[in-house]
């Protein structure tokens, strides 16, 4: 007997039973205040000299590898401050090669500031600490902590994502 009840609840107090779970289950979060947004994971690697700020050409690529010799990377000048950015501007970026999707090499398009795969065309903003704005991939790319020191040289300190086909940079 209690089954045909339960089967004879209608739609409408289903739908309103479900309204009033839904804001009791919400409630606690429209109350709280805005959290700023958390940092993002950063894997420390030993300080490692990539190139001096004299090396570097407004938008052109210059290949470095970090945090070994078997982790192709690049390092950009992008002539404007930008998020992330290192050096006297703030406008000094270096970000991994390798596509966070299948593992292939990465390119540069300096028309619109780019890294492109030609695997699967995943693209990534690098005025945008390697945002992802296209493609398969489904995480954005590996973006190097630099520091400059006094003398122009530009040394990377961390990764800030996982490294294509690493485990033990997994936080």
């Amino acid at each position: 007997m209690h089954c045909r009840k339960l089967v004879d609840v209608g739609r409408r107090q289903f739908l309103r039973g479900s309204l009033v779970a839904g804001a009791a289950a919400a409630a606690p979060f429209a109350a709280a205040p805005a959290r700023a947004q958390p940092s993002l994971a950063r894997v420390e690697y030993p300080s490692n000299r990539l190139a001096n700020v004299a090396d570097l050409s407004e938008n052109e690529p210059f290949d470095i590898s970090y945090p070994d010799a078997d982790s192709p990377g690049v390092l950009l000048k992008l002539g404007q401050r930008v998020e992330g950015g290192a050096g006297p501007d703030g406008d000094i970026v270096a970000f991994s090669t390798v596509c966070p999707h299948k593992g292939f090499g990465l390119m540069y398009n300096a028309g619109d500031r780019t890294l492109n795969c030609p695997g699967h065309y995943s693209r990534f903003d690098v005025e945008k600490g390697g945002q992802q704005v296209w493609g398969q991939a489904t995480q954005n790319l590996p973006q190097f902590a630099l520091r400059v020191d006094d003398k122009g040289d530009i040394y990377g300190e961390g990764v800030d994502e996982l490294l294509y086909g690493r485990v033990s940079n997994v936080v």
